[in-house]
Formats: C-alpha cells, structure tokens, sequence
C-alpha cells in the first residue's frame, strides 16, 4: 500500500527552526518537530520550487537550516497547467494575490494529487472555512482537493 503523499509547505522548515521563544510559537515548533520525526516513516514527503524560493529568501544562517531540512523530499514538477489553475484561484479570490505562493502550493498540490497539504498557515490555507470553497473549484477544475492540516493534525498514535 503507497504511502500518503503529503506536501510541506513553507511554514514547516520554518516552525521547526524558529528561535522566537512565544509559547505559540514554541508550541508550534514542538508539534512541527514531533510530526517530522514520524512523518519519514508514515509518508511520501514532497515540496516544490517556491517552497525553496520562500526559504531561500532568508538572510540566516537558519534559512540555510530550512532549506536543508526539505532539500532531500521529490519536489514537483511545474506543468503549464498549474499556473492557470493559479490564476483561477487568483480570480476567485481563493487565495492572496500578493504574494501567490499559496495559491502555488494549493495548485502544485492538488495537481499532483497529494493526500495532504501540511502547514501552520492557519489563515488561508489550513482554514476550515475555505475547504468548501477549495473543494468547489477544483471540481469545477477536475483537480483533487488535497486535504489541509497542520503538524498537531496528522500526528497520530503510534498504533495507529
């Protein structure tokens, strides 16, 4: 049986190396660091390019840490196709325009078919409220609607 396939979006190299001492943000790092340890083992761990690029545009010594962290997973490809899924995105208002990279990791996402988008932004892509909206475009797009969730969400028992 394959493993689910989960994208790691953004947010996650970054909650696991953030040095911020906020208890939401130590929390946050925590339950990032807690899912990764299981997460080699129960997933197929994918990324893309924008995924690098966000990172990349860290001026640490950490965002070089960040960009380690994710190096190794299978990034997706870029097919034309996914930026007009973009730009219907964008022109349904589903995600910021400015910048797109969410709109870029839900369509790389949902072209490739992954399980699961991972990720601590809770605002606009793990945002309950969206899902139906998500779902509703990409049926009207023939896409698969990954589903979203943070670390704390996937991270099981270990009999599970």
């Amino acid at each position: 049986m394959p493993k689910p396939r989960v994208y790691i979006e953004t947010t996650i190299p970054s909650f696991y190396y953030d040095p911020r001492l906020d208890p939401e943000i130590v929390e946050r790092r925590h339950w990032t660091r807690l899912w990764w340890d299981q997460a080699v083992d129960r997933y197929e761990l994918v990324t893309s390019e924008v995924v690098l690029r966000e990172l990349a545009a860290g001026t640490t010594n950490i965002a070089l840490l960040r960009i380690a962290l994710v190096a190794p997973l299978l990034r997706l490809e870029f097919e034309p196709v996914v930026g007009e899924v973009v730009g219907e995105y964008l022109k349904h208002k589903l995600m910021p325009a400015v910048p797109p990279y969410d709109a870029w990791h839900l369509a790389l996402a949902s072209f490739h078919c992954c399980d699961f988008i991972v990720t601590w932004n809770c605002r606009h892509l793990a945002n309950p409220n969206k899902a139906p909206h998500v779902a509703r475009i990409n049926a009207s797009l023939g896409l698969y609607v990954p589903r979203l969730a943070t670390p704390r969400d996937l991270l099981g028992r270990k009999d599970e």
